[in-house]
């Protein structure tokens, strides 16, 4: 357990050797932390729990350090397994069988469908309820999609500090638990990318949000998430980013993304690739079928134009494109521009396949899709580099 401000201290979990999260959805090749917190003033408040794999040292090492007989109030700002998870094994632990647990009303409702059992000390709060601990208040801010309908934060008054759950956290198992004492790359690494692939649908939800928490104007001295590390030095500078990340966010740049049997569609996208440059514009490119999937949702949300290429088998695309293609249709992304290419050998539908599904993802598609029967002739190539540049410039349009 570390003190990280005056009352209040971190006693979480770091999770060094988790690789993939939400499942297998979700890569985390830097692991992730589960972050929970005490605060030992007048009453003593544990913020969050743990995931259930590792309830019995979670519940063991509060025994330790706080005394179970000694948290005399329990605030859950997201019901999700990896911050709930614990809850019930700490209860059945705790000699008081009375502690009220603070949370939402979907919060209250989530507990129950989760745990199949009653939480008759719930205490359902909303935004600007408070209840005074001591030296400290806590008051409570929904925080519904950020990133599910239960989710809030605490302000701790008279600490200045944050819980934010979910919110402007990055699953990173870190050297230090504070910002300024870890690599900044690295940190904004994972910061951006559990923003891309997670909280994107909701960009419109987090901008009316954090206007929200402005107009409350409060003192902010420390950002603490659920995951990853502690904004200590310059804490506002996280939600700085996420008001920019939310606005139809890019980097300026194209990414083409390909997938291919025998090299084709890969010959295809290098071409494409030096009429984009030929514009002036840069560019990255991925093989979908051995790139992170993650990884590839990240340099999605940081492009401006986005080309896909996929080769025809079954009438369809292959499979790692088709898998893509879902998961980019529920991220929602706005403000960017999509393309399809690919070669086939007889029937052809992935170039128009991959745009037709791009387009109803909200993607702008200002040219027509691109396809080569077998493999591209030199003449074929030309072509696809001036559907790179043609697609370059509608970039700068």
């Amino acid at each position: 357990m570390t003190e990280i401000r005056k009352k209040i201290f971190w006693t979480g979990i770091k999770d060094w050797g988790l690789r993939h999260f939400h499942g297998h959805e979700l890569s985390t090749h830097r692991g992730t932390s589960y972050n929970s917190y005490i605060i030992k003033d007048e009453k003593t408040v544990l913020i969050d729990t743990v995931w259930d794999p590792y309830r019995e040292d979670f519940v063991s090492d509060l025994d330790k350090h706080v005394g179970l007989g000694n948290i005399d109030m329990i605030v859950i700002n997201h019901t999700e397994p990896d911050h709930s998870g614990s809850l019930v094994n700490l209860l059945d632990s705790m000699p008081k069988k009375d502690v009220p647990i603070y949370c939402t009303k979907n919060g209250a409702e989530a507990l129950k469908k989760h745990f199949h059992r009653d939480f008759p000390n719930i205490v359902v709060v909303k935004t600007g309820d408070s209840v005074s601990i001591g030296e400290y208040e806590l008051v409570f801010v929904e925080m519904p999609m950020m990133h599910w309908p239960d989710s809030m934060l605490v302000y701790v008054k008279g600490a200045g500090v944050v819980f934010s759950n979910d919110a402007f956290g990055q699953h990173y198992a870190a050297i230090s638990l504070y910002n300024d004492e870890v690599d900044e790359c690295e940190l904004y690494e994972e910061a951006l990318k559990y923003y891309a692939n997670i909280l994107t649908p909701f960009s419109m939800l987090i901008l009316k949000k954090i206007k929200e928490i402005e107009a409350m104007d409060l003192q902010i001295d420390m950002i603490a998430p659920s995951h990853g590390v502690i904004w200590r030095k310059d804490p506002v500078q996280i939600i700085r980013k996420y008001a920019q990340w939310a606005q139809e966010y890019n980097e300026g740049h194209a990414v083409i993304i390909y997938d291919t049997m025998y090299d084709a569609t890969r010959t295809m996208a290098e071409a494409i690739a030096s009429g984009i440059e030929k514009q002036g514009i840069r560019y990255k490119m991925f093989n979908a079928a051995v790139t992170d999937q993650s990884d590839i949702i990240t340099e999605i949300f940081k492009a401006k134009g986005v080309l896909i290429g996929s080769c025809t088998v079954n009438n369809t695309v292959l499979r790692p494109t088709a898998g893509l293609l879902d998961v980019i249709k529920g991220l929602r992304f706005r403000g960017k521009l999509g393309a399809g290419f690919g070669s086939y050998g007889w029937s052809g539908e992935s170039p128009k396949l991959i745009g037709d599904s791009l387009e109803r993802s909200g993607f702008r598609t200002p040219i027509e899709p691109i396809r080569v029967k077998y493999r591209p002739s030199g003449e074929e190539l030309a072509e696809c580099a001036a559907f790179g540049e043609k697609f370059a410039k509608a970039m700068k349009e």
